[in-house]
């Protein structure tokens, strides 16, 4: 499984300039932004106005001319396509620092649920939940560590009552399924620091044949973005050398609740015919096999 080249930070960053550019002190702050990408990663917007000669609400406005909200939504981007072009080795350097590991982990993760809070636009999840109810069925495509954001998604959707599929076992099985993806099918692709290029071609793949494409990440690749109808943007900076799931799990949890407030008799209906078939395994109240 190839892992697709990472966008140029400098390309990414002038392919969202308006048409005629940034000037005056705009253009100082884009200057700093391109050539120190490590402090546009980790500095406050007062640090990176310091070192640009400018004020905050320059900052400010020069994220906005980006096509971001603010600085904050700007460098969410800019830091995870920072860490994506790092090896796996740097990325743990980046996160060295004093007090407990764990603990770090830990304050890490509530503040990216924070973060994914006040930043989550729950009509894209209406969106997306509407799609997978209307759809033949949904393919998900996730590799890597971030498998186990796919696969929670997909479980819980099927026990919703909904036909969800997760492809984590590689090229061969998602060639396979996309051989088979028709017009009314729904794919999700999930993606978190890199990105495989068979996720990216699934995604045009899917799109090229009529498929709603939708993509959870926490950057938002062209390549990937280009063939999405929606971009669900999660926090997934983690505090070792790999990215944390915390978010994206949060994601795919909202996502499952918000399917199953769309047609609870459905939703009922599967749970109970799965509670049968539990209890047929014995799954309901587990003892021990003599």
């Amino acid at each position: 499984m190839t892992e697709l080249a990472t966008d140029s930070f400098q390309e990414w960053l002038r392919e969202r300039l308006p048409e005629r550019g940034l000037r005056g002190k705009a253009a100082a702050v884009l200057e700093l932004l391109l050539s120190q990408p490590r402090r546009a990663a980790f500095g406050s917007a007062g640090e990176l106005a310091q070192l640009a000669g400018v004020n905050v609400a320059t900052v400010t406005r020069t994220a906005q001319s980006l096509g971001f909200a603010g600085w904050p939504a700007l460098q969410q981007e800019l830091r995870a396509r920072y860490l994506s072009s790092l090896s796996a080795g740097q990325v743990a350097a980046e996160h060295r620092g004093t007090g407990s590991p764990s603990s770090r982990s830990l304050r890490r993760d509530l503040d990216s649920l924070a973060l994914l809070n006040r930043r989550l636009d729950e009509g894209v999840l209406l969106t997306i939940a509407r799609a997978i109810a209307e759809a033949g069925r949904t393919v998900i495509v996730a590799d890597g560590s971030y498998a186990a954001v796919g696969i929670a998604l997909a479980h819980n959707a099927r026990l919703a009552g909904y036909p969800v599929q997760a492809i984590t076992g590689g090229d061969a099985e998602l060639a396979n399924v996309m051989a088979a993806i028709r017009e009314r099918d729904v794919l999700i692709a999930i993606s978190f620091w890199r990105l495989y290029e068979s996720t990216v071609l699934a995604a045009n793949e899917a799109r090229s044949r009529g498929v709603r494409v939708f993509a959870v990440t926490d950057a938002a690749s062209p390549a990937l973005a280009a063939a999405a109808e929606e971009v669900v943007m999660v926090p997934a900076e983690g505090e070792a050398f790999f990215p944390s799931l915390t978010a994206g799990i949060a994601v795919a949890q909202a996502l499952v609740t918000q399917l199953a407030a769309l047609d609870p008799a459905r939703t009922g209906a599967s749970i109970e015919a799965a509670e049968a078939m539990w209890a047929k395994f014995g799954l309901l109240h587990r003892r021990p096999v003599s």
